[in-house]
């Protein structure tokens, strides 16, 4: 009896091992509902209302005013407008001036509406559709990028209908929910967000990224209450900022990070107004994922409204940079299975039980930006260390000559 009872003690502390080690809850230090004892994102996270104000804002030149989607390429922005010519421009990014002009013959400019890129290829989206919602040829361009730096560029063409859309009839003008502006592009596939001008919500679509005709798969929608006109993803991040406006011409950006996989909406949503009333931004481009440029068409309503084509620079590091910190340390960092630390969340110590080939050496505690706060000598193999002093927060352990293995703990 007293084996059988030590039995059923085990598997009840292992299963409240097992339940403990994962908490589902918003893992944002930056969102109002923040729980620091969450250990799985579960896309919770609520924000307050924020407004960004660009950093610098440029006039382009006036061959741009229908600019219509950005990347961040060969230490240029590149654009394009979106019906009034075949062209690729590379941009100053200090500036904002024209450098240079790529004519991509051969091709049409039906309604270029977005541009993307991979390592590769670049790729121009003419799948506008708000004049009727009918279009039975939307397609998307890829051209090689070595052959646009050599000036003779090449292009083939990915081809696509939605899988959902089985009425043709035509709309009028914006009033269709399978318009598109936003494309993202990964290591195998393109993903479309489309702009929906009666739901304002926005779904993504899915399609392979080589040559060839395709049904293009509804994946997933979300309420963005507006109308999505761009995109640029950070696939190694988990980042996709996208770029927007409203029926009022409000313009936002929404930033989706530390998603599952290819489910972008998994994780966390964040949208943030930008201070430009009346601009009809329709780009977004970034390097690294914490400095953006955005661009607007320009937008004439006389005589109250005359907003010139703009390229806009956003500093959204404040917002990001813990999280990309928390990235780039995760690329480097393996969990050590001969390291446990407990309890964990923690409040006023930590036990640091190493079961190491020898006992002593030293340990170091990170903070998210990789600051060390706290050192120490390791003289025993179950050792119990002061966090008292920490703030709150997610933390890294090294343990010198434990093969750059690394520990993660939560101080409450």
């Amino acid at each position: 009896m007293k084996v059988i009872s030590t039995l059923i003690l085990l598997i009840f502390k292992f299963g409240v091992a097992q339940t403990l080690a994962q908490v589902f809850g918003c893992t944002d230090p930056l969102a109002t509902n923040y729980n620091f004892a969450a250990t799985n994102n579960d896309g919770s996270c609520a924000y307050t209302a924020t407004t960004v104000t660009p950093v610098n804002s440029y006039n382009l030149d006036a061959s741009l005013s229908e600019t219509s989607g950005l990347i961040c390429w060969n230490d240029n922005i590149w654009t394009h407008n979106d019906n009034s010519n075949t062209n690729l421009y590379s941009l100053d990014t200090l500036t904002g001036a024209i450098l240079q002009t790529d004519p991509i013959n051969g091709v049409v400019n039906n309604d270029w509406e977005e541009i993307s890129q991979d390592s590769n290829f670049v790729y121009v989206g003419d799948f506008g559709n708000n004049v009727n919602g009918n279009r039975t040829d939307l397609k998307i361009l890829r051209i090689e990028k070595s052959s646009i730096l050599a000036n003779s560029p090449l292009v083939d063409t990915i081809f696509f209908s939605y899988s959902d859309q089985t009425d043709f009839t035509p709309t009028g003008g914006n009033n269709t929910d399978f318009d598109c502006e936003a494309m993202i592009v990964s290591s195998d596939s393109i993903f479309l967000f489309t702009k929906q001008w009666v739901s304002n919500k926005t779904v993504i679509y899915s399609l392979p990224k080589f040559p060839g005709i395709y049904s293009a798969g509804r994946r997933s929608e979300f309420d963005v209450q507006g109308m999505i006109t761009g995109a640029t993803y950070q696939e190694s991040k988990r980042l996709i900022s996208l770029c927007g406006y409203t029926n009022l011409l409000q313009p936002f950006i929404y930033l989706l990070y530390d998603f599952n996989s290819t489910d972008f909406f998994s994780g966390n949503k964040r949208k943030m107004n930008l201070s430009l009333s009346f601009h009809q931004v329709e780009g977004i481009a970034t390097n690294e994922g914490l400095k953006y440029y955005c661009s607007n068409e320009a937008f004439v309503q006389a005589p109250f409204i005359n907003t010139p084509q703009k390229l806009h620079v956003l500093d959204l590091s404040s917002y990001l940079n813990d999280y990309l910190n928390q990235i780039i340390l995760s690329t480097f960092q393996n969990v050590n299975p001969e390291v446990v630390i407990y309890p964990n969340p923690a409040n006023e110590f930590i036990v640091l039980d190493a079961n190491l080939k020898k006992n002593e050496g030293d340990y170091f505690i990170s903070d998210l930006s990789g600051r060390i706060v706290d050192f120490g000598s390791l003289l025993n193999a179950k050792q119990k260390i002061d966090i008292s002093n920490l703030s709150s927060g997610i933390y890294f352990m090294k343990i010198s000559g434990a093969e750059s293995q690394t520990n993660k703990f939560i101080k409450q």
